[in-house]
């Protein structure tokens, strides 16, 4: 008897042995987009552009004698872009380029991020009708600033700016953020009109 009992044991034990033990795959945090709508600001600056209805523009605190220099800000996905502004009429008289120098120190900083991106695209932008033009830097793969840009109107106006998403830069759960916010800041661009 007690070897028949046994037995059965031995065998229930061996059967159970079979299944395989699968650990659940990693997961990631849903990500809730809101509705895209779109606002101008309403601000005395010397530029003007829409912002969507679900992010906030604040002045840069870090650049308190800046008074153009904002962030507009996202903060339910953490996401900003700083916005920069300089007047060049202010210095005319410096006897340098300084166009060509805030043009030179925008695409130096965005070429700053190709120690961890995967490619830098450059992306020319003309809007004559207002008489805005610029450049847009793309920076692909785990750089802190997924895109870059500026604008200006090449006699008197240059605005820099930065998007950035406070977290650790890792593409495969940023990229959704990214692609969300991508189109926000093109219609920024492209809605961008000079005071």
């Amino acid at each position: 008897m007690k070897q028949i009992i046994l037995f059965f044991i031995l065998i229930f034990l061996f059967a159970s042995c079979k299944e395989k033990y699968t650990p659940k795959p990693r997961g990631f945090y849903r990500i809730e987009f809101p509705k895209k709508e779109y606002h101008s600001i309403k601000n005395n600056f010397p530029y003007t552009f829409e912002i969507p209805d679900y992010a906030q523009l604040t002045p840069d605190k870090t650049n308190p004698d800046q008074p153009f220099w904002v962030n507009v800000v996202v903060p339910a996905n953490r996401a900003e872009i700083h916005i920069s502004y300089y007047d060049l009429d202010k210095n005319k008289n410096t006897g340098r380029s300084e166009l060509a120098e805030f043009m030179e120190e925008t695409r130096r900083l965005a070429y700053k991020h190709s120690i961890k991106a995967d490619a830098i695209e450059e992306q020319i932008f003309i809007n004559q009708s207002e008489n805005v033009y610029g450049t847009i830097y793309r920076i692909r793969g785990n750089a802190a600033s997924p895109l870059q840009f500026f604008l200006t109107d090449s006699t008197r106006h240059f605005l820099r700016g930065a998007f950035y998403i406070s977290d650790v830069p890792n593409i495969d759960s940023l990229q959704p953020v990214i692609d969300f916010f991508e189109p926000d800041i093109i219609r920024m661009i492209e809605t961008t009109t000079w005071n």
